[in-house]
């Protein structure tokens, strides 16, 4: 059974900013982000993480999430990501996350939200489905279990 995209997707980014700003929305971090993030940032793990990230409910525990502005832009957003060259595994990886590569309907459905869907480079399968990869491997950093869930 061959998927949707077997002959590749269109996509090249736009700079709309508009996955990083104006709605909610989580940027879940895993170690290896942290370490890249604080290394860009040359902070220590406790001051990047005092300065930039936040601890969200996540399935039955609590995970390191990047902070938001009160507009709900992205904290790391000022006319830019600050810190393309160290972004997040589930930015650098946008738009071939799982739930938007379910379907031709769910692409679709995200493309009225990405001006870069369906324009730009042709991005082949086997690329499509190691972006997927990555993104479904990319584990948030974990704290505490949560209780009474």
């Amino acid at each position: 059974m061959s998927c949707f995209y077997e002959n590749g997707l269109e996509f090249s980014c736009q700079k709309c900013s508009c996955c990083c700003r104006i709605e909610p929305g989580f940027v879940y971090l895993s170690q290896t982000d942290l370490t890249k993030l604080c290394l860009w940032f040359k902070f220590t793990e406790e001051q990047f993480i005092a300065i930039y990230c936040r601890k969200v409910a996540y399935r039955d525990a609590y995970v390191l999430c990047l902070r938001e502005k009160k507009n709900y832009d992205c904290i790391l957003w000022n006319n830019g990501c600050t810190a393309y060259g160290a972004r997040p595994i589930q930015c650098s990886t946008y738009p071939f996350w799982s739930q938007l590569l379910k379907s031709e309907d769910a692409w679709n459905e995200n493309k009225r939200n990405c001006p870069g869907i369906g324009r730009g480079r042709l991005w082949k399968k086997d690329e499509i489905d190691r972006m997927k990869e990555m993104y479904e491997q990319n584990e948030p950093r974990y704290f505490e279990k949560r209780e009474n869930f």
